[in-house]
């Protein structure tokens, strides 16, 4: 099995009724990565506080190696209050600074990212100085890097996140970030492959994927596009779809799943977390096969 690292936030969401549920798109990746059987370590920061000591134990619980979880007795564990729209779609207000945006470096670190398969990151722990500086070494070390962009404004910036796709050997958009970071290379193109392919180029990055929604997702893989179309759903609300969506793919892909095959099982995991509630609902296998194939026994 491949083993893996995920480095970033870890969090507590907080919804509009006042629940509170465990996300993170570094932590939420994790845990889908770690559903399907594979080796996974988060990488992250926690306060010494009744929500870091919670978020600890869930994670473990959970299956995920948590040697790499800082301790921060200057910093409080990270919250996020979430907004959602009439269809599900989510906005978020995060609070700064938090435990994660303190994550330091360590021998143990960098020897745990060199031994692995996969480091998968976003743009959004790149807010802090400190964090941001831990990652970039680390990218130094990886040997297959995994950007999941996961806008959040206004944490980021144009030349960091262009920095960090010339870093990394694998891109996830969704579709709005892709034509919006396509604007700050100056493309000239209107249509999703054109600018998929643009990017690309521009980065020297083979393999990138681009989710469209309810539409499904296309993937470039090895200079070959695949395509899904999406699945019919009643979104209950989209929080970590995305990242249960990008969690499923690197699984398949780095245990050397077909990329079509691939494709339509991360399609169908990010609309089964969709229909569900909160950003991390169980799934076992027979769950999603039965949804992609209801009538294959």
């Amino acid at each position: 099995m491949p083993k893996i690292v995920c480095f970033g936030e870890v969090l507590w969401d907080i919804f509009p009724n006042g629940e509170k549920k465990i996300g993170g798109a570094p932590l939420n990746v994790a845990l889908r990565i770690a559903s399907f059987g594979n080796q996974v370590a988060i990488v992250s920061a926690i306060g010494e506080d009744e929500n870091g000591q919670k978020l600890l134990e869930y994670m473990l619980e959970n299956g995920l190696d948590t040697t790499f979880v800082q301790k921060k007795d200057k910093f409080s564990t990270g919250e996020v209050t979430v907004t959602l729209n009439k269809k599900g779609s989510a906005t978020y207000q995060i609070e700064h600074p938090r435990a994660w945006d303190k994550i330091e470096l360590s021998d143990g670190l960098k020897e745990k990212v060199a031994s692995s398969d996969a480091l998968v990151f976003g743009s959004l722990v790149t807010r802090d100085e400190v964090s941001k500086q831990t990652l970039l070494s680390l990218l130094d070390l990886s040997k297959y890097s995994v950007f999941d962009l996961n806008l959040r404004p206004p944490h980021y910036s144009k030349n960091m996140l262009i920095d960090l796709m010339n870093k990394a050997n694998f891109i996830k958009f969704n579709d709005e970030e892709l034509y919006e970071v396509a604007g700050y290379l100056n493309s000239e193109y209107n249509g999703l492959e054109q600018n998929l392919k643009f990017i690309s180029r521009q980065t020297n990055t083979q393999h990138i994927c681009v989710t469209k929604g309810e539409h499904g997702a296309v993937l470039l893989y090895d200079g070959q596009l695949y395509y899904n179309s999406g699945y019919q759903i009643k979104v209950k609300d989209t929080v970590g779809a995305g990242d249960s969506f990008l969690g499923t793919l690197i699984s398949q892909l780095l245990n050397d799943v077909d990329p079509q095959k691939a494709l339509d099982i991360a399609c169908g995991v990010g609309a089964l977390v969709a229909q569900s509630e909160g950003a991390n609902p169980k799934l076992s296998k027979s769950d999603i096969k039965s949804f992609i194939h209801p009538r294959i026994d």
